[in-house]
């Protein structure tokens, strides 16, 4: 046969996909960890998924590839691709193809009768191998699983059918195609997309963040064990120290930045005894422990930490920073104060008089204010904090931004 797609470690993938084409900063010399006869089959592997969104560029290094997509042009996530390529094998393909074919007409049938007809099938093939009963049965039992079958009792016999669809999709063509690129778990708006005659390309994005749809199995082990309530030990990458750290902890939250689209796993660490985040894109493994009985407390905390998170941020030693912002509307500026309403996250506001009003908070680390409050320029009266470090950095951006354009700082 001449069918062989091996693909048994997703991670080594997402690692390629991440190092290689994403960043595009390492050349095939730069890989050490096997030989360049296994750099060379991912890369066939990956560029025939990713088609005509490959690039290229030669530095003192060698020849750097990675991905070059233009917002403007590509309305779905190319990434998709990388989960709809299946490990399978000679029987694999053998068996899919005929299954399928047995049960097409709508008939359910046993496990025995659709061993028989695969063997009919082959009988008239010159295939150098013979398929029985037991590897057809963990077939079905594959395909139940995922929901391409569905199995139902007859007696003491157990039969298989081809599940129907009773969902006309072609009504959810439109908000699958915003949810795929935009929502976690977006390749499962690209499978049903796939199923449409033709997708909808209604949506361009300024942010199309791409890279977060290769976390997507991290994310859903995370949430597969935050649902049974269980802690996880997770295998973390330091790019720092190039070295994989363990660690058990208890999932409680995912943090998604809408500036960056990273995504973060807030957890409760039992060795260091606080709240810690960490990125999804570092961690390369999940595994779910036992359930945690003391799960409440640890939910808990995290409603707790949350109160003076900005970010993901908590600076060196957790401590509280203190913020004030000030800042003047006009008449006929009312959708200022809407939009310090609408995004001030936990602080509140206070009014001073009819054109002035005051943002206060108390955040693990000011810092991660200053991007938003220097949105604000032009109507800032004064940026005060016990974070010493973030006002300078903010007045000094100011002066800066003064003398390059000739400004006044004032």
């Amino acid at each position: 046969m001449a069918y062989s797609e091996l693909i048994k470690n997703f991670e080594k993938i997402r690692d390629y996909m991440r190092e290689f084409y994403i960043y595009g900063f390492k050349s095939r010399d730069d890989y050490t960890k096997k030989s360049a006869r296994s750099y060379d089959d991912e890369r066939r592997r990956i560029e025939s998924w990713l088609g005509g969104y490959m690039a290229f560029r030669h530095t003192g290094e060698g020849k750097n590839v990675f991905i070059s997509v233009d917002n403007r042009s590509v309305t779905f996530n190319p990434l998709h691709n990388a989960w709809k390529a299946k490990s399978f094998t000679d029987k694999d393909i053998v068996l899919h193809f005929c299954i399928l074919d047995l049960l097409a007409d709508g008939t359910a049938r046993s496990v025995s009768e659709l061993s028989d007809g695969v063997a009919a099938y082959l009988s008239h093939t010159d295939t150098p191998f013979e398929v029985d009963e037991s590897t057809v049965r963990k077939k079905l039992k594959e395909y139940a699983q995922l929901g391409i079958l569905r199995s139902e009792k007859a007696g003491k016999s157990l039969l298989y059918r081809i599940t129907g669809n009773e969902v006309a999709l072609s009504s959810w063509a439109d908000a699958t195609a915003y949810y795929s690129e935009e929502a976690p778990f977006g390749v499962i708006g690209s499978y049903l997309l796939d199923r449409q005659q033709e997708a909808p390309e209604h949506f361009s994005y300024k942010h199309h963040y791409l890279l977060h749809t290769l976390d997507t199995q991290i994310m859903f082990d995370a949430l597969c064990a935050m649902k049974e309530k269980r802690c996880v030990d997770i295998v973390n990458f330091s790019s720092r120290r190039d070295a994989e750290y363990e660690h058990r902890v208890y999932p409680l939250r995912f943090y998604l930045s809408t500036q960056t689209g990273r995504e973060y796993l807030l957890a409760y660490h039992y060795r260091f005894r606080k709240p810690m985040f960490f990125r999804l894109d570092t961690i390369r493994s999940i595994k779910a422990g036992p359930v945690e009985t003391r799960h409440e407390k640890y939910e808990g905390y995290a409603a707790k930490f949350d109160e003076s998170l900005w970010g993901v941020s908590t600076g060196s030693d957790y401590s509280i920073d203190h913020v004030e912002l000030t800042i003047r509307v006009g008449d006929d500026e009312g959708y200022i104060l809407d939009r310090l309403e609408r995004e001030k996250r936990h602080g509140r506001i206070e009014s001073i008089d009819s054109h002035t009003y005051k943002f206060v908070a108390d955040v693990y680390d000011a810092g991660e204010l200053l991007m938003w409050a220097r949105s604000f320029i032009g109507r800032v009266v004064r940026f005060e904090s016990d974070n010493s470090f973030a006002v300078s950095r903010f007045y000094g951006d100011l002066r800066r931004m003064a003398e390059m354009y000739g400004g006044d700082e004032s």
